[in-house]
């Protein structure tokens, strides 16, 4: 079967509109008619630095949402006309992790692969292999995925709005309510506002955290911060924003989230929590930032440092919730939807991402 797909050829080439070939599902693989595809910068990234994971050519896009159309022999979970969102997170279902409910922790993630042995690939093109980012290769009008890496959602939630849910909302959500476990009237502040610290911001307020505080560079994403649920917001480049959380709440955030990654981030996360508080380190703009910490201040402030992976999130769990929660007016994913674009357009719309005013941007034309 051809499919149109947005191709990365190599690395730094942009992506470029191919006709590849598609196979047909084989197991416990679904089918999916991509009705919408999220633009991710962890997709740019792969795009634009040789990364072993995945060669090129590849087609990339892992916030995907659309229609079952066809199901492998032994697929269980799925029938044709289910709609459905993929998430990048890759599971067994069988190991100690995974049986014990922390599928993004799951030791072995390649049993939702083809095996290269055995099997043909998924995708092709002239005969030779494309590589199928993170599972799911969304930028095309179809997808075949193993069913592990989809979910079930109502056929009212609208699928820009879906899409969103596999990895920026679950990313975000998930980091505040399953890894930092806000409750009601305790402290948060997020470092850096984007599509994932806005979802953090919005967890915040259904957790019922007081303050929200919103900490970033820019007053355009900090304006849209309150939209959220921000309570109080931070420009720290005009201002000394460990100073100002501290004051405003007698002493520090019970929750400080970096969503950015930077070792600067990750210090200021550090320095504005209170006594007993918890960081979160959830953003990675840096691969090789390092985090200076002296052990006695950490042991005598007793704060804690977490690493947070995709919300801590397991995707059959955390979806469906946060559907729910859009469809009865307590989410808010309407305003990160800023731009829809077609397949063609994928360039345009990273480029447009630069924008503070854009919040997400989303492929809905294939």
């Amino acid at each position: 079967m051809r499919v149109r797909a947005a191709v990365v050829e190599a690395v730094g080439a942009g992506f470029t509109l191919r006709d590849i070939d598609i196979a047909a599902p084989e197991g416990r693989e679904v089918l999916v008619e991509v009705r919408a595809s999220g633009l991710c910068h962890t997709d740019l990234t792969v795009a634009t630095q040789a990364l072993a994971d995945f060669p090129p050519p590849v087609v990339l896009g892992h916030e995907v949402a659309g229609v079952v159309v066809a199901t492998g022999s032994r697929s269980r979970e799925f029938t044709v006309g289910d709609h459905v969102v993929g998430c990048l997170v890759q599971w067994c279902g069988d190991c100690p992790a995974c049986l014990d409910g922390r599928v993004y922790q799951c030791g072995r993630p390649g049993t939702t692969l083809r095996d290269p042995g055995t099997q043909g690939p998924r995708l092709s093109h002239g005969g030779r292999p494309v590589t199928q980012g993170m599972g799911l290769g969304g930028f095309a009008g179809r997808a075949l995925v193993h069913e592990n890496q989809l979910t079930a959602v109502p056929r009212g939630l609208p699928f820009a709005q879906a899409a969103l849910l596999g990895c920026g909302v679950l990313t975000g959500a998930g980091s505040v309510l399953n890894g930092a476990r806000v409750r009601p009237g305790e402290s948060v502040a997020v470092i850096g506002v984007g599509g994932v610290g806005l979802n953090a911001i919005g967890a915040a307020r259904i957790a019922g955290a007081s303050p929200i505080i919103a900490v970033d560079v820019r007053d355009g994403v900090l304006r849209r911060a309150r939209a959220f649920g921000a309570t109080d917001v931070v420009n720290s480049a005009s201002t000394d924003a460990v100073s100002v959380v501290r004051e405003l709440t007698g002493g520090g955030v019970r929750h400080a989230l970096d969503v950015v990654g930077v070792a600067a981030t990750a210090e200021q996360a550090l320095r504005m929590t209170a006594l007993g508080g918890g960081v979160h380190l959830v953003g990675l703009a840096a691969g090789r930032a390092h985090l200076k910490l002296s052990l006695p201040r950490l042991l005598l402030e007793q704060k804690r440092i977490q690493g947070l992976v995709m919300g801590s999130g397991d995707p059959r769990r955390d979806i469906p919730r946060y559907a729910d929660l859009y469809l009865r007016g307590r989410m808010n994913l309407d305003d990160l939807v800023s731009r829809r674009i077609g397949l063609h357009e994928i360039d345009a719309g990273y480029a447009a991402l630069r924008d503070p005013d854009v919040a997400r941007v989303v492929i809905t034309s294939f």
